[in-house]
């Protein structure tokens, strides 16, 4: 059904989740965003508009193209991590660094992110490209308690993939267009929670001050 519509991808990245998607239906875009959450090349931006694409064409539902898409970040997220407790840093990213276009300098970025904001990291990463699958490496190596790392990452996994499926679904044959401002999208996304974080640090401080 996927290929039947001159709006499917015919190869690439893109062509594998969709003939994962037309073969295994929900699950395969499941397995697709599990892929995704430990390979950073592996662009969600595209799968997930192509899930929601997908219901669209009645081959999957939207509630579980959202529902596994979510299951296959958490499963992947918990590989990540369970790499990083077991390896430790160095060794991990030893490893990380030979993952094609992952660089030293994304995996250092998510150990800073994860020093200076702790928990609260794993869920505004699960909103930026790389960072989302990186972050589980310094969440792993630092043992963050797994029921609240596996809480957090689904509760940010769940917002992001449902923005990106239904954008997919309501766009229809135009889905393509997400992938085209995704990375827009996640900028701002960075922002907002650099913004966010920033004004929680200052009113801490400011009551801090004012009660001393």
């Amino acid at each position: 059904m996927i290929e039947a519509n001159g709006a499917a991808p015919a190869g690439g990245i893109a062509g594998w989740a969709a003939h994962l998607m037309e073969s295994l239906g929900a699950p395969g875009a499941g397995l697709a965003n599990a892929v995704d959450t430990v390979l950073p090349f592996v662009p969600s931006e595209v799968i997930l508009p192509l899930a929601g694409f997908t219901a669209g064409q009645g081959g999957m539902s939207l509630a579980a193209a959202i529902a596994w898409a979510t299951a296959g970040s958490v499963l992947g997220s918990l590989v990540v991590y369970a790499a990083g407790a077991l390896l430790g840093r160095e060794r991990t990213r030893a490893i990380a660094e030979r993952i094609p276009l992952v660089r030293a300098h994304e995996i250092d970025r998510a150990e800073a992110w994860f020093a200076r904001y702790g928990a609260r990291t794993v869920f505004l990463a699960r909103m930026v490209p790389v960072l989302r699958s990186l972050i589980s490496i310094p969440a792993g190596i630092e043992r963050m308690p797994v029921a609240t790392f596996t809480a957090l990452t689904a509760l940010g996994s769940l917002i992001w993939n449902s923005v990106f499926v239904l954008a997919g679904y309501w766009l229809g044959d135009n889905w393509r267009l997400v992938e085209e401002y995704g990375g827009l999208v996640s900028k701002a996304v960075v922002i907002v929670a650099v913004l966010a974080v920033g004004w929680f640090v200052v009113t801490r401080l400011t009551r801090s001050r004012a009660r001393s």
